[in-house]
């Protein structure tokens, strides 16, 4: 089956909106960083972690198999798995839906300032969110 044109211009779009994401979410980083802008920093790296880990080949159960490689040779690389400009919004939502719940379970604990910070947090991960 010869592979279909169309559907590798949709994987390079994709590929190049996420790459997109991740230079804008780390060129905000520095920026948080150079600011001294502590919960900004925070957050963004935590949003750069989450992409990262989505990206991160799956191992397969019981594979503990170790195969020694001479550095820098570039044989023990593996390929990321290309996220989808969907899927990498539906990760930053993620992150934002779960400081928005922790929040709210906060409130009701009358942990007002606690709450306020993860508030703050989401709206700077919410940022991200196009």
């Amino acid at each position: 089956m010869l592979p279909c044109p169309e559907s590798d211009d949709v994987a390079v779009r994709q590929d190049a909106l996420r790459r997109e994401m991740k230079a804008r979410l780390r060129a905000d980083l520095r920026k948080a960083m150079k600011d001294r802008c502590n919960i900004e920093t925070k957050v963004i790296r935590v949003l750069v972690a989450a992409i990262d880990n989505a990206e991160a080949p799956s191992v397969e159960a019981g594979d503990t198999a170790s195969v020694h490689h001479d550095f820098l040779s570039g044989l023990a690389e593996v390929e990321r798995p290309l996220l989808s400009r969907s899927r990498v919004r539906h990760i930053l939502s993620t992150e934002v839906q779960e400081r928005e719940r922790a929040a709210a379970e906060l409130e009701r604990l009358e942990e007002m300032d606690r709450a306020e910070a993860l508030r703050a947090e989401a709206l700077i991960a919410r940022r991200y969110i196009e």
